[in-house]
């Protein structure tokens, strides 16, 4: 059997720091998968130290939807995995992917903390928890998606913050979801800024507020405060 197509499609702004790690996980999935960085307006050298990882780099206007959506639509792959630029995948991704039955549409990677401190491992069992009851991951998790399911849907809509939630949403009415148990080991740097209580707090109130009509673009302030830029977010 011929092992599937694969491209990966990271969405960045200002990740000169995170970006490299990212970009050498997808690598580490073999020679032949193909990852894209798209990079939304920085003001630092993420576009030069992901090319120098061996991403190809795309230019976008700063808007996660979008970015998402232009690199899918620009990817040759299969598979559309997608990967935020602080989250790297475990060793094995690739080869997951490769032996799901053709009824799965796509899913999400095992969401972990890069960090060895205890209290994380609440939160990931928390997330675990929300997988198998509620079938919705987030983007820190590596959402994937077959690329015939991805365009049948539409792909990502074009928002600054729950892009990630309204696409898993579409991606559920296709098909079936699955979670395979390799990780995406994502920052602790949320929980670092806000605390293990107050960030679980803040992501479930904006995900009620979305689920109530909140338009994005006033969560993304909510959520970044003097931090954000006008049509973006990213995993801060």
């Amino acid at each position: 059997m011929t092992a599937p197509s694969l491209s990966v499609v990271i969405p960045a702004l200002d990740e000169e720091a995170s970006v490299e790690a990212a970009v050498a996980s997808a690598r580490a999935g073999g020679a032949s998968v193909e990852v894209l960085v798209v990079d939304g307006a920085s003001s630092d050298r993420t576009r030069e130290v992901a090319a120098a990882a061996g991403a190809t780099v795309l230019q976008s206007p700063p808007c996660r939807g979008a970015q998402l959506d232009l690199g899918a639509r620009r990817a040759s792959g299969e598979w559309l995995v997608f990967l935020h630029a602080d989250t790297r995948l475990e060793e094995g991704w690739s080869r997951a992917l490769g032996g799901l039955p053709r009824d799965v549409v796509g899913g999400a990677f095992r969401f972990a903390v890069d960090s060895p401190q205890r209290g994380y491992r609440s939160i990931e069992a928390g997330v675990a928890l929300r997988c198998r009851l509620l079938r919705l991951p987030y983007g820190d998790q590596g959402i994937f998606a077959r690329r015939e399911a991805y365009e049948a849907v539409g792909g990502f809509p074009h928002l600054p913050l729950m892009e990630d939630v309204a696409f898993v949403r579409r991606l559920s009415r296709a098909g079936r979801l699955v979670f395979p148990p390799v990780r995406a080991l994502t920052s602790c740097r949320r929980w670092e800024r806000h605390g293990l209580v107050g960030t679980t707090v803040r992501n479930w109130g904006l995900l009620a507020l979305f689920g109530l009509g909140w338009p994005p673009h006033r969560l993304a302030r909510l959520y970044y405060g003097a931090r954000h830029r006008p049509g973006y977010a990213v995993t801060p």
